[in-house]
C-alpha cells in the first residue's frame, strides 16, 4: 500500500466515521489495543482479506492520534501473529501522516484448505473469528465444520440410512432414471440390474453392518415421502404483504400464501414452481416501441435457483433442521438454502461459465440424468452454467440481474422483479446519457445503478456478459464521462452514480419557454422530464391538445421523439425524446 492509497482510505473513513467491513482503525498509541488478534484472525477468515491501521481514533471520526514508538508496534504485531494458527503473515508498514507515525498490517485472505485461523489460546472452536459489518465475531462450532469440510470432499448426501431398502424407493422413479441410462448411446448400463446401477450410482450403499440400504439422497429423490424420516427436508414457500420481512400487511395478515413443498426431490421442484407461478403477476417491459407482458420471474430462471437451491444444500446433520426458503416479496424473490459457496469459488465467480464445485457431487451427477416428472429433459441441464444460464435469461427479458448474499452457512439469491429498462429509468437514461454515445452494456449498468447502490467489476460482467478486460475499459470510459466515479480502497474498488447525473435541471420552465414553435418547446420539455402523456404536455406548454397531437405526429415522423407503448392512438400513450434528438 503506498502513503497515498491509506490517505484515500483515511479520508474515506473520515466521511463515514466509521470502520468499515475491510479495514479496522484502531487507536494505539503506547501498545497494541484489545481486538487486535481477533481483527487478525477475522481478515484470515474473510472473503479478501483486510487492513489494520494502528493511530486512528475512531471516537474521534478516525482522526490520526499516532503510535508512540512504531519500530516497537511493529514488532509486538508480527509477534501476536504467532499465537495464530495458522500463523497470518501481513505485510506492516509504516507511514507518518498529520505529522503522526501509524502501522498498517495488510492481512490476506487465508486458502480455504488453510482455514479456519484461529487463536491457539482458545482452541479451534473457541478461538475463530469472522469479520460482520465493521465487528468481529466468534465462529459457532457449525461455521467451524463447514470451513473444514472444505479441506475434503463431503459426503454426507451418501451416508447410508438404516433401517431402509430397495423397496422403500418409487419403482417409478427409479425406472425413469435407469431407462434414461440404459437408452444413452454406448452406454455402460445397457446389461446392468437395477440393483447395481443404482449401487454405482450411490443411490445404494451399504450401511456398516454390510447390509445394502438407501443413501440419504437416494431416499430424497426416489422415496415417496423422504420427509417422514427428515422432515425439514424440503422447501417453504411464504409470499409476504410488504417488502419488509415482518411487517402486516393493510388487514394484518402476516401472508399472503404459506405452503410445505414435501416429497421426493423430482416432485418439490415441479410443485414449487407452480406454486410460485400461482403467485406471480404479470409486468410490462418495453422494448423499442413496443410494451411486452410477461410473467414477473421466467420460468427458466425459476427451475434453476430452484435446482441449485436443492442440489447444493447443505446435508450435513447440523443443517438438516434447516429447509430451503422461498420467499415472494411484492419487489423480489428470495430463496434460501443452508450451506454458503463450497470450495474455492469466490463470490465474484459466481456466474462465470464453467465455475462449479459440488458440496453433493452424487447427488449432482444423479439431478443430471434423472428427468423431471412427466418430461423428457433432465432436472439439471446446466451443471456449470446454470447460474450462467440464469442472468442470460434475465438479460433477455430485460430484467436486473441476481443478487447474491452469501456467508458460511447460508446461500441467498434475490431475483428483483423489476425491469432494468421501465418507462421512468429510459427517461432518466436519456438525461444522463444525453451528451454521450454509450455502448448498450454500459446502458444496463446505469439503469442498474439506478436502482442500486453501487457496483464492482464483478456485477459489471454479470449484468452485460462482458469479459473482465471490457468490463475494466467500459467503466473506466464511465468515470472518465463524468457519469460515475470510483470508491476504491485498496484492492476493493465500487463505482457509484455521480450526483446530480439525470437529475431534471431546477429551472426547466426558462429552457422551455425561449424555444420559438410549439415543436421546439416539446422537444425541450421532454429532455428535462419523465416521458408524458400528450394532455400533460399541452398543460405543461399551455396549449391546446390538439396543438399537442398534431405537433407529436410532425415530430414522430422527423425522428425526435418516440412513444414508449405499442398503441400511439391509446390515451395512455407517453412520448420521450429520441436518442438523436438529444
Amino acid at each position: 500500500m503506498t502513503r497515498e492509497e491509506l490517505l484515500e482510505i483515511i479520508e474515506i473513513l473520515h466521511q463515514q466515521k466509521t470502520d468499515m467491513v475491510h479495514i479496522e482503525a484502531k487507536r494505539a498509541r503506547n501498545a497494541l489495543p484489545k481486538g487486535v488478534r481477533e481483527t487478525l484472525s477475522a481478515f484470515s477468515n474473510s472473503p479478501g482479506g483486510g487492513i489494520i491501521i494502528l493511530g486512528l481514533d475512531e471516537e474521534s471520526g478516525c482522526q490520526a492520534t499516532g503510535v508512540a514508538d512504531p519500530k516497537k508496534m511493529q514488532a509486538d504485531l508480527a509477534s501476536l501473529c504467532d499465537q495464530l494458527e495458522p500463523t497470518p503473515r501481513p505485510f506492516i508498514q509504516i507511514f507518518e501522516v498529520d505529522g503522526q507515525h501509524l502501522v498498517t498490517a495488510e492481512v490476506a485472505e487465508l486458502a480455504p484448505e488453510q482455514k479456519p485461523c484461529y487463536y491457539k489460546g482458545q482452541g479451534l472452536t473457541n478461538g475463530a473469528y469472522l469479520r460482520v459489518g465493521d465487528g468481529d465475531r466468534t465462529l459457532t462450532p457449525y461455521e467451524v465444520q463447514v470451513l473444514l469440510e472444505v479441506r475434503s470432499q463431503p459426503r454426507y448426501d451418501v451416508e447410508p440410512v438404516r433401517g431402509t431398502s430397495m423397496s422403500d424407493l418409487r419403482a417409478d422413479l427409479v425406472q425413469s432414471l435407469v431407462q434414461n441410462l440404459r437408452e444413452r448411446e454406448g452406454g455402460v448400463y445397457t446389461d446392468w440390474s437395477d440393483e447395481k446401477i443404482l449401487q454405482a450410482l450411490g443411490v445404494l450403499v451399504e450401511d456398516p453392518n454390510g447390509a445394502l440400504v438407501a443413501s440419504l439422497f437416494g431416499l430424497l429423490l426416489f422415496a415417496a415421502y423422504p420427509q417422514e424420516r427428515f422432515p425439514s427436508l424440503c422447501i417453504t414457500f411464504m409470499r409476504y404483504p410488504t417488502p419488509r420481512l415482518g411487517e402486516s400487511g393493510p388487514g394484518g395478515e402476516r401472508f399472503l400464501d404459506n405452503v410445505k413443498v414435501e416429497g421426493p426431490l423430482p416432485y418439490i421442484v415441479v410443485e414449487t414452481l407452480r406454486v410460485i407461478k400461482r403467485n406471480m403477476q404479470r409486468r410490462g417491459i418495453v422494448q423499442g416501441l413496443f410494451r411486452e407482458d410477461l410473467w414477473e420471474y421466467p420460468e427458466t430462471v425459476l427451475r434453476e435457483a430452484i435446482v441449485n437451491a436443492l442440489g447444493h444444500r447443505d446435508l450435513s446433520p447440523q443443517a438438516r433442521r434447516s429447509q430451503v426458503q422461498v420467499q415472494m416479496f411484492p419487489d423480489r424473490l428470495e430463496i434460501v438454502n443452508p450451506g454458503g459457496l463450497f470450495g474455492p469459488i469466490q463470490p465474484d465467480q459466481l456466474g462465470q461459465i464453467g465455475v462449479q464445485s459440488s458440496r453433493n457431487e452424487f447427488l449432482m451427477k444423479v439431478l443430471e440424468d434423472l428427468p423431471a416428472p412427466r418430461e423428457r429433459r433432465s432436472l439439471c441441464e446446466n451443471r456449470g452454467t446454470g447460474l450462467a444460464t440464469m442472468l442470460e435469461q434475465l438479460r433477455q427479458a430485460g430484467m436486473s440481474p441476481p443478487e447474491f448474499a452469501v456467508s458460511l452457512t447460508t446461500f441467498r439469491l434475490v431475483l428483483p422483479n423489476h425491469t432494468l429498462f421501465d418507462q421512468e429509468t429510459l427517461a432518466w437514461l436519456a438525461r444522463a446519457g444525453r451528451n454521450h454515445s454509450l455502448a448498450e452494456s454500459q446502458r444496463q449498468a446505469l439503469a442498474y445503478l439506478r436502482h442500486a447502490t453501487q457496483i464492482s467489476n464483478a456485477d459489471y460482467r454479470r449484468i452485460t456478459g462482458v469479459d473482465s478486460r471490457v468490463a475494466t475499459k467500459e467503466l473506466t470510459d464511465l468515470v472518465n464521462r463524468g457519469l460515475i466515479e470510483r470508491q476504491r480502497v485498496q484492492r476493493w474498488v465500487t463505482y457509484t452514480i455521480v450526483k446530480g447525473v439525470g437529475r431534471l435541471p431546477p429551472e426547466n420552465t426558462t429552457a422551455v419557454s425561449s424555444s420559438k414553435t410549439p415543436g421546439e418547446r416539446i422537444v425541450a420539455l421532454l429532455q428535462t422530464s419523465e416521458p408524458l402523456l400528450s394532455r400533460e404536455i399541452a398543460e405543461q406548454l399551455n396549449v391546446t391538445q390538439a396543438t399537442t397531437r398534431s405537433w407529436l405526429r410532425k415530430l414522430r415522423n422527423q425522428g425526435s421523439v418516440v412513444v414508449i407503448v405499442n398503441n400511439p392512438n391509446n390515451a395512455g400513450t407517453r412520448y420521450a425524446v429520441a436518442d438523436e434528438a438529444q
